[in-house]
């Protein structure tokens, strides 16, 4: 019997029915690659050299356990497997380290270390966030090969074990081995699809600014009674500053934070989504935010704004007195159309007009990173729609940049566009206790990802 594309897709779906891929997630899930404890270290490289590097090894990549760039942080894995010249390199990525497990605050019978079906979820620590999902990538890659004999493309793959702090030393790698991560297209997943209903490609992510705004007049607390009413509180003038960053129902009024204008090819995009986060998703708030814009819009297309921390005095303990200092967390998302380097010099004019030049800003580097995009019209974001509609039966949700954050602008500054394909949804619990993965959507990710793989063997070459 010849080869063909329903046969990979098959070979993908026997691999979840028969339980392959929930023992091979239950092994990833049982290591607690908890990247900001330092004490981990030692699990981080543990979960490369001795869980993925055999797996990569399997699939005929050779494999490099790296120690990162910065000291401190995860090792890096980077995997290559040749099938000759003249063909397309699909570069695959994943991120084995995850957050805190929380233990203590998950449902009962349930661990963030162990994997444990309760209907039709999956839960564990990393289930969607990230092991699940570069499990599926590599399960579906395997099944290509069993059916074809090949892939019809040279691979790379790169995991990374401190995504999770950043991605710190990822970007500082990977211009390091630039020749060898050199590809035509990075096919990746992560983060959530648009609704759990319907497949989708993600083009890139929001940039992310984190800072912080301090008023800082004196050291110490004064007595309330003695100097409250006459002494300046740099709460109440943090307060008013915050206040004039948005108004009431969380407009943004720094207005050159915000994109002059939207591309054609994103406002089309984007105009089909409805974001759907799920069962347990919360609700959002009709009138918060832009006014005229759609959920998707504001969280796609626009720039948001949020405080992420307040701090004055001590919350847990209160003392009478007027403070010294106050500090807000904050953190700005916003697309490729805002030029970055503006944001804040334009934050620090806003604030001078208004009489605030008592608040500092400080930049909160490690929890930033630039904003990144492929166009829709992209060859190869065509062809990647045209194989999920027809493994999926309908067409795929085009999602220009993902809302939350992704290393995508590491991989676009090698310059190489970018597609994901997430398997997760909004209501999947990441980084909070109770984490997993709907098994329906990863067994549908398995056939996606197999025929697309299949479809990009097939192509011979980048797409016209």
């Amino acid at each position: 019997m010849s080869a063909t594309r329903q046969g990979a897709i098959g070979r993908a779906l026997d691999h979840f029915d028969s339980g392959g891929f929930e023992r091979d997630l239950a092994r990833r899930i049982a290591l607690p690659t908890v990247s900001q404890e330092p004490e981990r270290l030692g699990v981080l490289y543990a979960y490369l050299a001795g869980e993925m590097r055999p797996a990569l090894a399997a699939l005929g990549y050779e494999c490099g356990v790296f120690d990162n760039p910065v000291s401190g942080f995860g090792p890096i894995l980077l995997a290559r497997r040749s099938e000759g010249e003249g063909l397309p390199t699909v570069l695959g990525y994943g991120h084995g380290d995850v957050v805190r497990g929380l233990e203590a605050e998950w449902s009962a019978g349930l661990s963030p270390w162990r994997l444990a079906r309760r209907g039709e979820r999956l839960h564990g620590r990393g289930s969607a966030d990230n092991k699940g999902q570069h499990t599926i990538a590599l399960a579906a890659q395997a099944a290509v090969l069993a059916e074809r004999g090949r892939l019809g493309f040279n691979a790379a793959f790169v995991i990374e074990m401190s995504e999770e702090r950043g991605s710190r030393g990822l970007s500082e790698f990977c211009l390091a081995h630039r020749r060898a991560l050199a590809a035509d297209l990075l096919l990746a997943s992560d983060g959530p699809r648009a609704s759990p209903a319907r497949a989708a490609l993600v083009l890139g992510s929001r940039g992310i600014l984190t800072f912080d705004l301090v008023v800082d007049l004196r050291d110490g607390g004064h007595h309330a009674g003695h100097w409250g009413g006459v002494l300046e509180d740099p709460g109440v003038i943090l307060a008013h500053a915050l206040a004039g960053l948005v108004d009431g129902r969380g407009r943004i009024l720094v207005r050159d934070w915000l994109p002059k204008e939207v591309p054609a090819s994103v406002r089309a995009a984007v105009s089909a989504l409805a974001i759907d986060g799920g069962e347990g998703a919360p609700a959002a708030g009709a009138d918060w935010g832009e006014p005229g814009l759609s959920h998707a819009e504001k969280v796609l297309a626009w720039t948001g704004f949020i405080v992420l921390a307040l701090h004055s005095g001590n919350p847990e303990n209160p003392v009478n007195a007027v403070q010294g200092t106050a500090r807000a967390t904050c953190q700005l998302r916003f697309t490729v159309d805002v030029d970055e380097g503006a944001l804040l010099p334009a934050l620090r004019r806003h604030l001078d007009e208004r009489g605030f030049a008592s608040v500092r800003i400080e930049p909160v580097h490690f929890r930033s990173r630039p904003a990144s995009r492929t166009d829709p019209d992209n060859p190869w974001v065509r062809l990647a729609a045209r194989s999920l509609a027809m493994t999926a039966g309908r067409a795929p949700d085009v999602v220009p940049n993902l809302s939350g954050g992704l290393p995508s602008d590491v991989f676009a500054a090698l310059g190489m566009p970018t597609i994901w394909v997430p398997h997760s949804y909004a209501g999947c619990r990441q980084h909070g206790p109770d984490e997993h993965l709907l098994a329906p959507l990863a067994r549908e990710g398995l056939a996606l990802m197999a025929g697309l793989y299949w479809d990009l063997g097939e192509a011979g070459g980048p797409p016209a």
